[in-house]
């Protein structure tokens, strides 16, 4: 557990375009980075990275396409919907060339965010549709609209409805002062799942009352108490039958409290042998993935927190 904090803490993960901590700390409350992994008709891969960010200007999304060797296709940002319409559609052309041939990718973009609704994120929860299609294939739907995105699609011309894309990870930075709460989906086509983390630190004193609560879906799953000398460490824990690796550093919350953030890493955990014995469709689609440091891994979910006491 000693290099955790390197890996993972603020230097360690890279969000948006902040260029030193004191930007980090600002905009922490305000953004998180999904991403996702589709694999195309022709076998090849992309990998789909969402920022949904708010601030004073109001809220955006920003939104970037890979392909299977890291390399840009191409990048969208939504302005900040105070001053730009909440649904739209793009085409870009990526590659070389006319047309869609193996060198070009047509790449069309949908998004409705006209009715979206929010928790404490600035990712939306439900009231809305993000889409991606690549040469007429559709490779990312999110939302609960789907059947408005075939609305808005010639779905003659399209090879495939039917997008396979699997949530790689996610990271969020936010701020609370005893309860900090997030969605996350362990599985690509499994449940979404609250998860609430409940730290009090204000007993950190010669009888260390000061205790951690991790609970799933309003369910505690994890507890830590003398947080003193348990400031860092992992734990197993069982969601939807399979086993995620829990990390958690609260150091800083002990230590430096005026300018230190905890992280916390959620990490399915499977071995090869436990996703060829799964029954779940989605961990044998991503067993069958080929190179990529996001397959055969599962999903990742990295949280950022600072306190605003």
């Amino acid at each position: 557990m000693k290099d955790f904090p390197s890996c993972f803490g603020e230097n360690g993960v890279q969000v948006g375009e902040a260029s030193s901590s004191e930007t980090t700390t600002k905009t922490a409350q305000n953004l998180v980075t999904c991403v996702y992994q589709s694999k195309m008709r022709n076998s090849s891969y992309v990998i789909i990275t969402l920022t949904w960010t708010k601030n004073l200007m109001g809220q955006s999304l920003s939104a970037e396409i890979n392909d299977s060797n890291n390399l840009s296709l191409c990048k969208l940002d939504i302005k900040p919907w105070l001053f730009s319409k909440r649904r739209g559609f793009r085409t870009i052309q990526a590659g070389s060339g006319s047309g869609s041939g193996s060198g070009t990718k047509l790449i069309d973009i949908y998004w409705d965010l006209t009715y979206a609704k929010f928790g404490s994120s600035p990712e939306p929860t439900t009231g809305f549709y993000f889409a991606i299609a690549i040469n007429r294939e559709l490779i990312l739907v999110l939302g609960d609209m789907e059947k408005e995105v075939h609305k808005k699609i010639d779905q003659d011309e399209f090879t495939n409805l039917a997008p396979n894309a699997v949530f790689v990870s996610k990271r969020a930075y936010m701020f609370g002062k005893k309860a900090y709460s997030t969605r996350a989906q362990f599985c690509g086509k499994g449940q979404v799942h609250e998860i609430l983390i409940e730290c009090d630190t204000m007993g950190v004193n010669l009888t260390d009352d000061s205790c951690l609560v991790i609970r799933i879906d309003g369910n505690p799953v994890m507890q830590v108490k003398c947080l003193r000398w348990k400031f860092r460490g992992n734990y197993t824990i069982l969601v939807d039958g399979l086993p995620v690796e829990v990390f958690w550093d609260v150091h800083s919350w002990l230590f430096e409290k005026l300018t230190g953030n905890a992280v916390f890493l959620f990490k399915t955990c499977l071995s090869a042998e436990k996703l060829w014995a799964s029954e779940d469709e989605c961990w044998s689609k991503m067993l069958s993935k080929d190179g990529g440091q996001s397959q055969g891994l599962g999903f990742s979910l990295v949280l950022c927190v600072w306190k605003s006491e």
